[in-house]
Formats: structure tokens, sequence, C-alpha cells
């Protein structure tokens, strides 16, 4: 685990308020692990980095896509701020690593969790935007937005990716994938839904998310890029 000093360098950041930072990288299994302390966990802030991305981002794609059209622009953002794609920004910048969690959060793979690396990423941009205002958020993620939209752009993340599997799967096997729920996970207000993905007998692909449709979504990408990573693959092993 990194200090907050150490996060805040890694990432090019320097708060006003540290106590701001301090609550955005604080998971709500901590505060229950210590309830004799005076504690507030992330997800107030988490809400508000929500909306300060949609808006930040619906702007850098109105301004960078001069000729687009409403609907890939939706298309777009809707890739650039999903839970995999903000847990990859989250990965980048070490979150998981100075995200305070309880023991038994920690010790069941937490660090890692997508729901949880997105939604503490959100919390820093909120505090951020608390701290220091639009312009500073812009600073910072700006950057990370955009590497992130040329993998989208190159992988064609912004494409529904189950219509994408399913035209693949029916050319390359003459199957048509289909989708096994398997489990939901985490308390009631952070719920984790995990789906797999089947063409023939393979499971071709599993993936999380915080909804169903988010899960199923996920499973799909997962899949597209198993099939490119091999190739040879039959559907019926």
């Amino acid at each position: 685990m990194i200090d907050l000093q150490a996060f805040q360098n890694g990432v090019g950041l320097s708060f006003r308020d540290a106590n701001l930072l301090q609550q955005a990288l604080t998971h709500r299994s901590y505060v229950n692990e210590h309830e004799d302390a005076d504690l507030v966990d992330n997800e107030r802030l988490e809400f508000l980095g929500d909306a300060v991305l949609d808006f930040v981002t619906g702007d850098l794609l109105f301004r960078r896509f001069p000729e687009a059209l409403e609907g890939e622009l939706t298309r777009l953002r809707a890739a650039l701020v999903r839970t995999e794609s903000l847990a990859a920004l989250a990965k980048l910048c070490q979150v998981g690593e100075a995200l305070r969690m309880g023991k038994g959060e920690e010790h069941s793979g937490g660090r890692d969790r997508l729901n949880n690396l997105c939604g503490a990423f959100e919390a820093v941009v909120g505090a951020l935007y608390v701290d220091q205002g639009l312009d500073a958020v812009k600073l910072f993620v700006t950057p990370l937005l955009l590497s992130r939209l040329d993998v989208i752009i190159a992988e064609q993340l912004d494409k529904d990716p189950r219509s994408v599997l399913q035209e693949r799967s029916q050319y390359q096997y003459g199957k048509t994938p289909h989708y096994r729920f398997v489990e939901a996970s985490g308390p009631e207000h952070e719920k984790a839904f995990t789906f797999e993905v089947l063409i023939g007998d393979w499971v071709a692909g599993r993936g999380i998310g915080r909804s169903k449709q988010a899960a199923a979504h996920a499973a799909a990408y997962d899949a597209l890029k198993r099939m490119e990573d091999k190739p040879n693959q039959t559907a019926d092993s």
C-alpha cells in the first residue's frame, strides 16, 4: 500500500486539502472495520466524480470530433466512462495500491476489483473538483481519457460487443453465443454481477459489471479478445 504523498507524486497531483483525497481513497469496508474512528467513505465523492467525468468526457469528445453525430459521441462516451475503462485508468494511477479498505475486502481481492477501482477513481475526480475546480480535473483526466480513447477506437470498443461477437461467432464457428449468469457478489449498494458467454461448449468469455447488462458486455469483450489471441480455438473445447 502506498501513502497519500506517494500517490500524489505518482499522478502529478497536489491537493490543498489532503483530507479530501484521503476520503476519496477510503472504501466503505474500511469505515465498517473502524467504527470508533471519525471516518467517511468515498461514496459521496464517487457520485460527484461520476457526474464530473460525464461532463468532461462529453466536452472532450465534442471538441475532438466536430463532425461526429450525437449517436457516435454517445457511444464513445459510454465506452470511456464504463466500469472497465475507468478501472483501467485507476490501475495506471495505482489507485488500488492507495485505497484504504477492510481486511476482509482486501483478502478477497478488493484491490483488483473493477467496481472498487472504478468507484475510487471517480471519487478522486470528485475530490479534485471540490479541492481545485473543473480546470484541475480536465488537466488531470484529459491525458488519461485520450490514451483510453485510442484503445477504444483501435479495438472498436464503442461498438456493441454482443453484436460484434455474434457476427464473428456465426462466421467463425457457425454458432450463436449465449450468456450465462454466474453470480452476484458484494453488499446490496455495491453489487457486482458476473456473466459468462458460451460458444458451443466453450466458455469464450467472462465479465463483471455493476449491472447484468454491463457484465454481459464485459463477457463479450473478453470473448472477442480471446478469439483474437487464440484464432484456432474451437467452439467444442
